[in-house]
């Protein structure tokens, strides 16, 4: 396996392989390109958008700046909203349901280092998340590695989603838990 087919498998991998670095560097440019685009180049934020993203980046409601590792680990469905100032450490995949809204700051972590401090130096792993459809994360929320937020699940904003949230709850805290079932 290539060092990107580990990363994506979840595997332990190289992340100063030649070919990740490269699409590192990728990323880091398209997204400084977008970071010093004016409001009024939606044209060229969307071309951006386009490149950077593995899908999705067509129809995406970017507000800048937004940072990532890879971008084309990114799958994007209708119409997502990121606010002001989001990242995503993508090094596995990230499943982004149509329609979900991401307040600022909000963070997504794929990315995972190993507990022993030699193995840190060579390797890293991770796991992916997925947010269903309709959901809504509040600013500077943090979703970490392996998480799975459900379809219209609303997440409070600086709330640290260490587990998966179902189907329309309203969870928020640090650890966040559910608070309550969203009603209509």
């Amino acid at each position: 396996m290539t060092e990107r087919e580990k990363m994506l498998a979840g595997e332990s991998y190289d992340p100063l392989d030649a070919e990740l670095a490269a699409s590192r560097a990728r990323a880091r440019d398209l997204c400084r390109q977008l970071n010093a685009t004016a409001e009024a180049e939606s044209d060229v934020r969307r071309r951006i958008l386009v490149e950077l993203f593995g899908l999705g980046g067509d129809s995406v409601w970017m507000q800048p700046p937004f940072h990532c590792d890879y971008g084309s680990n990114i799958e994007l469905g209708e119409r997502v909203f990121f606010n002001f100032n989001c990242v995503v450490l993508d090094v596995c995949a990230v499943r982004i349901g149509s329609f979900s809204l991401f307040g600022p700051a909000v963070q997504i972590y794929t990315a995972m280092h190993p507990m022993h401090a030699g193995l840190r130096r060579t390797q890293e792993f991770g796991r992916p998340v997925e947010i269903g459809s309709d959901a809504w994360v509040g600013g500077a929320a943090i979703i970490l590695p392996g998480v799975r937020i459900g379809s219209q699940a609303v997440i409070g904003a600086g709330s640290v989603v260490t587990r998966d949230v179902p189907d329309r709850v309203f969870a928020a805290g640090n650890p966040c838990r559910v608070v309550r079932e969203i009603t209509d």
